[in-house]
């Protein structure tokens, strides 16, 4: 007869003798711990497995899907969205309390109605680990500009970034862009990142005062660029060519590439020439960002 226990066909009530040739039931001896006692067998299942504790807390709520790349968040992010004339009349305006109280009395909402809501709520909506600091602004991307627009007059800087995907190095380059002057950015429309969410954090605002051109092709930009007077330097660690050495007072496109695979082959055969950051130090590692920095002070220095 099978043994498994999830029967309930058989008669309930003690056991008094074993069948004819088996074995007799087991009867602990005095002093024999029970099997409450003795606890699960090594290595085996626990036929008394220990009651789990209850708790009347309620549930936790379920952050659920984000769309981080509908999201601004931070304080200087969110300031330089609202100042943005492209902004005017569209997105959700969220803060808590004392932020909203701020905005409204600095007069920075612009037209827009402020969400009230309290801090774990606007945690929810955004991604974890964001760091909102009582507002956010949910927004639809920026149209951006043409090639055309950013190129022409050819006077300045423009740098031109080769699928660079991480959103922190982008923003940091929008930021340092900004700050040294540059005319704009050019990227990739199909590999670059949504100059929202954790860019837009990075970038500290860059994102909504630096005109960004979003191309096809990158060489074929180039061949554009060059066709209105600009000249391409490449970033490129194994190039003989010193930085300082390949700058000079024209109108300069600074094209970084990847930290993994660097510039492409065929946008690198488009560049003008390719030169490398010295250093000394023997650490031949820049972060892009770093390096997009120490590029952008070293070309405003040279057409100064």
């Amino acid at each position: 007869m099978s043994r498994n226990p999830e029967r309930n066909d058989r008669k309930s009530g003690p056991k008094t003798a074993s069948k004819p040739g088996g074995k007799p039931p087991f009867k602990p001896r005095s002093g024999d711990a029970s099997a409450e006692q003795r606890g699960p067998k090594p290595g085996g299942w626990n036929p008394n497995p220990p009651a789990r504790a209850f708790s009347s807390a309620a549930p936790r709520p379920s952050r659920g899907k984000v769309d981080a790349d509908g999201f601004l968040w931070g304080r200087h992010p969110v300031l330089a969205a609202l100042a943005n004339p492209a902004r005017k009349g569209m997105g959700r305006l969220l803060a808590t309390e004392d932020r909203a109280a701020e905005i409204e009395r600095e007069g920075t909402a612009n037209g827009h109605k402020i969400e009230v809501m309290d801090a774990q709520t606007l945690e929810r909506l955004l991604p974890a680990g964001a760091v909102h600091q009582g507002m956010a602004f949910k927004v639809q991307p920026l149209e951006g500009v043409s090639l055309e627009d950013l190129g022409d007059p050819a006077q300045g800087i423009i740098v031109m970034l080769d699928q660079l995907t991480d959103p922190q190095n982008v923003g940091a380059i929008f930021r340092s862009a900004l700050a040294f002057g540059a005319r704009g950015i050019v990227v990739q429309d199909r590999h670059s990142p949504v100059l929202a969410g954790a860019l837009a954090k990075a970038a500290a605002g860059a994102t909504e005062r630096l005109p960004c051109a979003r191309v096809t092709n990158l060489s074929r930009a180039l061949e554009r660029l060059a066709d209105l007077g600009w000249r391409a330097v490449g970033l490129d660690g194994d190039s003989e060519e010193l930085l300082e050495n390949a700058l000079d007072h024209r109108p300069t496109v600074l094209v970084m590439g990847s930290e993994g695979d660097g510039i492409r082959r065929l946008v690198a055969e488009h560049c003008d020439v390719l030169a490398k950051i010295p250093m000394p130090g023997g650490f031949e590692s820049l972060n892009v960002s770093n390096a997009a920095a120490v590029a952008l002070y070293e070309a405003t220095r040279k057409q100064r």
